[in-house]
């Protein structure tokens, strides 16, 4: 894990492979390492050795096989995958799957079926699934869609702040200051702070 987050992939994959037992966390933190990196087919390929070594994938896994497809921006096979959780493994999609698969479609450009798969969807959406097409919407720039996604959003989390800045960057991408104005203003009138970015005291 710590040389996956450090990017050093093949020192990574040489301690999982000396490993003399490997369990699902220790599969599963290798699949996301290769996902975090945008590796989608050595995920993949890892999942099916997983498999062939007769491991159980569980919820984990499969978040860690959806976000290494949408990293790759393979859109079928994570469709795939999706489908085959509760079907040949038993797995029920929770609300990260579905964000994860949101994610995916949307930023695919399938917005049209990313909001199909949020209506078909057997529990309300979280902000986290209603954000992820919103995201879509700013790097496709479909406006109007951002307008009433960030409206769901807020009403499930009237203080977050991701979709007051989501929204403030889409109008601002589409040179509308007034609205971006208008955003801004309002995360002022609800008390909303902009989250700081992290800092740390380690001198390098």
């Amino acid at each position: 894990d710590m040389y996956a987050k450090c990017g050093s992939i093949q020192h990574a994959r040489q301690v999982f492979d000396k490993m003399p037992e490997q369990s699902v966390v220790s599969w599963n933190t290798m699949i996301a390492a290769y996902g975090q990196h945008g590796h989608g087919g050595e995920a993949l390929e890892l999942v099916e050795k997983m498999q062939q070594k007769g491991v159980k994938l569980d919820q984990i896994t499969f978040v860690c096989i959806l976000s290494a497809c949408n990293h790759a921006g393979l859109v079928e096979e994570g469709c795939q995958f999706f489908d085959s959780m509760n079907r040949d493994h038993g797995v029920a999609p929770e609300t990260e799957h579905y964000a994860c698969m949101v994610d995916l479609l949307g930023r695919s450009g399938n917005l049209k079926e990313a909001q199909n798969f949020v209506q078909k969807m057997p529990f309300q959406p979280s902000a986290s699934v209603w954000c992820a097409i919103l995201g879509a919407c700013r790097i496709h720039d479909y406006l109007e869609l951002a307008k009433h996604t960030a409206e769901c959003v807020l009403e499930l989390d009237p203080q977050g702040t991701s979709a007051f800045v989501l929204l403030s960057n889409i109008y601002a991408a589409s040179s509308r200051w007034n609205d971006k104005l208008k955003v801004r203003t309002m995360m002022e009138n609800r008390g909303v702070k902009k989250r700081q970015p992290g800092c740390t005291w380690i001198e390098v």
